[in-house]
């Protein structure tokens, strides 16, 4: 037992053998296997970019005027190509597959990334040919599994991504449970439907660093050399694999980090592997400064990006753009309190604000299912909108802080603007302490 009862009364838990993981070996006692959910990690104890505060101007520097004066936001990846992407902020909706999602959320990200002037990404099983409608700007990914993949759909797009592993679980392929796998879906991937599906941990078709090259340049010969390349991976050897990515030639490098989402992950890597996005951010620009590239080769940061004030923290350790994806599934509905839903979480469960059950297929807002009945519960037009309004949100919050700090663009945000809170995250981004000025243990 976890609990007990001293002389005085009192309950006592022990703190290796607590409630939750009691109940961790009991489940998995009568499932014979490790958990899966959804969602993202449910570890709370790492050093986050709420660990950072900026340092506005106050005599020392002068701050923007809010209404008055501007703040640049524009971002190109691939400037010197014939068409590079550009973004009219540093913010990307990132891959989420069809299939993971339903074809409504697939359609309203597209619809609200156009309105914003910004791109969203395919994900895994190919590309949806509603999707490429709604969205403006598309990157098409091309993961180990080559679901979906065509030639034509990749011509299509305004930039390709090598998706090699994800934040939530690195060093595995995707998951995507039988009660997602539609006649749709599993058209579009050559699957068997209802059945479960994982795909493979590494891509088919090249394992070292020179082969990884020769690919990029098969894609460059494929795309006519039009259009930018970029290569996504999970946050585990940061600094190793993001010089191996700039080297063999990537426009782009997006660094994921733990506090990544997914439709559906183990557990355990969910919770003990990989990196913070804070410590993940820093080691890949400190990689692309050794080689020269920082700020030719566009780094891309990922996992957690909750609001404005993370996306504007990880421009200022060094990033170029955010990719998004928890954070614009929620605007769009994910956990909402709906009176209507209610019934949906409790069979799941759960209620609104604690569903992490993206893998069952029986999203209550419609977003993660292929349920028709559940898929209802999201509307195109309102969902669109209600993620267009978050990004805009997210947008004035960025320039807000940049003008705050005396800076004219906010890509002009750098760590000087930084202090942090902790000794953790202090260590970790290399960010003087609040108060001290200085990063302890490594020099006055």
């Amino acid at each position: 037992m976890d609990e007990t009862v001293n002389g005085h009364g009192e309950h006592l838990q022990s703190p290796i053998w607590s409630t939750s993981v009691i109940n961790d070996i009991q489940v998995k006692a009568g499932l014979g296997t490790y958990r899966m959910h959804g969602f993202s990690t449910l570890r709370d104890r790492f050093p986050t970019l709420n660990d950072l505060v900026f340092l506005p101007a106050v005599l020392s520097r002068f701050p923007l005027e809010g209404y008055r004066e501007r703040c640049e936001t524009e971002t190109v990846i691939g400037e010197d190509l014939p068409r590079p992407l550009r973004l009219s902020v540093p913010i990307m909706i990132s891959g989420m597959s069809f299939g993971a999602l339903s074809k409504t959320a697939k359609v309203a990200l597209g619809k609200a990334a156009t309105k914003l002037g910004i791109s969203t990404t395919t994900g895994d099983g190919g590309m949806l040919v509603e999707e490429r409608a709604a969205s403006e700007k598309m990157i098409y990914q091309i993961l180990a599994s080559r679901y979906g993949h065509t030639l034509d759909m990749m011509l299509s797009a305004d930039a390709i991504e090598i998706c090699v592993s994800q934040g939530a679980k690195p060093g595995t392929g995707g998951v995507l449970f039988g009660a997602k796998i539609s006649e749709t879906v599993a058209s579009m991937r050559t699957l068997p439907v209802g059945i479960d599906q994982r795909g493979p941990a590494r891509h088919p078709d090249w394992m070292t660093a020179p082969d990884l090259k020769v690919k990029i340049e098969e894609i460059r010969e494929v795309t006519d050399r039009q259009v930018p390349v970029l290569i996504k991976m999970g946050a585990s050897r940061v600094f190793d694999d993001v010089r191996i990515a700039a080297k063999v030639g990537a426009d782009a490098i997006a660094v994921d980090g733990m506090e990544g989402g997914t439709g559906a992950s183990p557990e355990i890597l969910l919770d003990h592997t990989g990196i913070p996005t804070l410590a993940a951010i820093v080691q890949a620009r400190e990689a692309l400064e050794e080689l020269g590239l920082f700020g030719k080769t566009k780094l891309i940061a990922a996992g957690g990006i909750r609001n404005g004030v993370d996306a504007a923290k990880a421009l200022a350790l060094g990033a170029d753009a955010v990719y998004l994806g928890t954070s614009v599934l929620i605007a769009l509905g994910c956990n909402a309190p709906r009176s209507e839903w209610a019934d949906n979480y409790a069979a799941l469960g759960t209620s609104a604000g604690h569903c992490y059950h993206c893998h069952t297929g029986l999203c209550p807002a419609g977003i993660a299912t292929q349920d028709p009945e559940l898929e209802a519960h999201l509307d195109v037009e309102e969902g669109a909108d209600r993620v267009y309004n978050f990004l805009s949100s997210m947008v004035l919050e960025m320039t807000m802080l940049a003008k705050a700090c005396g800076k004219g663009d906010v890509h002009s945000l750098d760590t000087s603007d930084l202090r942090a809170l902790s000794l953790d995250a202090s260590l970790m981004a290399k960010i003087p302490l609040a108060g001290l000025d200085r990063v302890p243990f490594q020099g006055s």
